[in-house]
């Protein structure tokens, strides 16, 4: 009999942690508000259910015939996590995203807190040792680090804890690729990077997510893994991609004007950052993980699909790319930019 996996949420890690399962041969309920079932998981044995969490006892409802395994992608906070302990009596085992932004320096500084308290001064190619948040109600990472502390401290079965950096992959409504394929579709010749294009903000795909869950849970053991792809490439490198699936043929101007949290946004994109913020995946290769693609694979099938419907408003479709507090698409100020720079 196939093994029962129940996926809550299924956005881009439900469906690509489903997929990878389906094809393993489990059996794979998609739980979310919208009851959506991936075109890809027809034909397979796959189910698609409505399922709002916050509703009292609905979680519990939903896995009343229990699971092998519970894979939650969309824990917030640890209110999340104490739905998951309260059904581990119907379930084997538990893999939950978190996210490499609990990390923190020597100081203390975050990511969540850099426009504050400054970029964090992280090593390059960060181990699970490192440093966390205190867990708390108060932002993004905190909330994660007291998922994973109620998790880890409280339940009785095995969970797997995944900490990816910068995801990508289609299906999102987080695409930071968004940023080079927008101005690429609107005809910019020229593309401001600042930091000289030099910042490496790790990547994470979607599938390599999927990879290193499947090694977890043939794992039964209590785990925090990092999720990376197998280089962190510098935003020159990642913009040389899209171009490359976009077939842009403009211009990238590397610039250094300073930090553009700071002062002024031009050329500031989703991975930029003053330092370097890696990670170390040793951890899962000694569990048998191996990466399925890396970004320059990976890069031609988002920018196919972030081209291929473009009815509505983006900021509609991407809503979480566009709660940025830094104007994503500011070109009043980059032509004012290049055209005081060609005035010099």
């Amino acid at each position: 009999m196939a093994k029962q996996a129940f996926i809550i949420g299924a956005g881009q890690i439900g469906r690509a942690i489903g997929l990878k399962l389906l094809k393993e041969g489990w059996s794979v309920t998609f739980a979310s508000r919208r009851g959506n079932m991936p075109n890809e998981a027809l034909g397979f044995d796959a189910k698609a259910i409505y399922l709002d969490r916050n509703e009292a006892g609905a979680l519990a409802r939903a896995i009343s015939e229990g699971a092998d395994a519970v894979i939650d992608t969309v824990a917030y906070d640890e209110t999340h996590a104490n739905q998951l302990i309260d059904i581990e009596a119907s379930v084997g085992q538990f893999v939950v995203i978190s996210s490499s932004s609990v990390y923190r320096d020597e100081t203390g500084r975050t990511l969540d807190e850099a426009r504050e308290n400054g970029f964090p001064n992280l090593p390059d190619g960060m181990t699970e040792e490192q440093p966390t948040v205190e867990p708390g109600p108060e932002n993004y990472s905190t909330k994660k680090v007291a998922i994973e502390r109620r998790l880890l401290d409280g339940a009785k079965r095995h969970v797997a804890i995944l900490r990816p950096a910068a995801i990508h992959g289609t299906h999102s409504t987080h695409p930071r690729e968004w940023w080079f394929v927008k101005r690429m579709l609107d005809g910019r010749e020229i593309i401001p990077l600042c930091f000289e294009g030099k910042s490496r903000f790790h990547t994470t795909a979607a599938s390599n997510i999927a990879e290193v869950a499947v090694h977890a849970l043939a794992e039964p053991r209590k785990l925090i893994l990092n999720v990376a792809d197998p280089v962190a490439l510098t935003v020159y490198e990642i913009g040389t991609l899209i171009a490359e699936a976009m077939e842009w043929t403009g211009k990238f101007v590397r610039i250094d004007i300073g930090d553009p949290r700071f002062g002024s946004p031009i050329g500031w994109t989703p991975w930029s950052v003053p330092a370097p913020f890696t990670l170390s995946t040793k951890a899962a290769r000694q569990i048998g993980y191996e990466p399925v693609t890396d970004y320059a694979r990976s890069v031609p099938y988002t920018c196919q699909w972030l081209r291929g419907d473009m009815s509505g408003d983006w900021q509609e479709r991407f809503h979480v790319l566009a709660r940025y507090t830094v104007p994503l698409f500011d070109y009043v100020t980059e032509d004012e930019f290049f055209a005081t720079q060609r005035a010099k």
